[in-house]
């Protein structure tokens, strides 16, 4: 069964409402960000969607040496923090490195550990130290029953709060593919399952010297896991993603969101039973 994971008033899992995790990929200027979380924080207000705001200080996987990857930790953290004290939104971000894990869960409410990292034993067991929620997004080169191994590292280390986060498979060249069981599969591990729309449509490599997507796929990816039962919605918004410095190809327009939302939210509700 799974565990009922809380974050201050948000609950993940046990039948409660699916988890809104976005944000821009990376942290490219403060207005930016300002500017998306005021939005986000709107939307999801006024249609009651519990939401948690997400941003990368570090992009640290990037194609290209020459890809923007964001203005790295201290400077991130302090943009981050702004964010989660004028909006009242609890803040995630990637973290890469040990060293980083004790200065970001000063500011972050959620450790997530990027999907080429869930195996790294040494970087599991640092968050989970920190007693902070962990937020581990499955490889795509894993199977969900092999998410396991990951769960148990945090879990011998003393922490009981994992998420877990679908993010596609590799499918042959510049390709990944969702399969929707994995939801069910990483669930029997007992822990929430968040369900990552944007990096699920990536093209890793695909545009040569970086990542290509068709983030046309995300609300029906979005649609498919709601249904499936997930606990929460893991999505990369943008004002122009034409113009975003990290993952254009992969981001939904901001103002294409609110739509969506409300199509998810008929969805929960039928599929948990929820009453008005």
């Amino acid at each position: 069964m799974k565990k009922i994971i809380k974050l201050g008033n948000i609950k993940f899992g046990g039948g409660n409402p699916f988890v809104l995790i976005a944000g821009p990929c990376v942290i490219e200027d403060k207005k930016t960000v300002m500017t998306i979380a005021s939005q986000l924080k709107d939307i999801t207000s006024r249609l009651k969607v519990p939401f948690i705001f997400k941003a990368s200080y570090d992009k640290a996987n990037r194609t290209s040496i020459s890809s923007f990857r964001g203005p790295g930790l201290k400077e991130g953290l302090a943009i981050l923090k702004e964010v989660k004290d004028r909006f009242d939104v609890p803040v995630t971000s990637d973290v890469h490195e040990i060293d980083e894990v004790k200065t970001a869960a000063k500011v972050l409410d959620i450790l997530q550990i990027p999907a080429f990292l869930c195996r790294q034993t040494d970087l599991l067991i640092a968050v989970a130290q920190t007693k902070k929620i962990v937020n581990i997004k499955k490889g795509q080169f894993l199977a969900p029953w092999d998410m396991k191994a990951a769960v148990e590292k945090v879990r011998q280390s003393g922490n009981e709060n994992v998420l877990l986060t679908e993010r596609g498979s590799t499918f042959g060249y510049n390709n990944l593919v969702t399969d929707f069981r994995s939801l069910a599969i990483m669930g029997q591990l007992g822990c929430p399952v968040i369900m990552d729309v944007s990096h699920s449509v990536q093209q890793p490599g695909g545009l040569g010297n970086a990542t290509g997507g068709k983030s046309e796929f995300i609300p029906l990816l979005a649609r498919c896991g709601v249904a499936a039962g997930c606990d929460g919605i893991f999505m990369e918004v943008h004002t122009d993603p034409s113009k975003a410095l990290s993952d254009g190809p992969n981001m939904l327009r901001l103002d294409q969101l609110e739509d969506l939302l409300v199509d998810l939210i008929a969805i929960d509700k039928v599929i948990k039973n929820k009453k008005d």
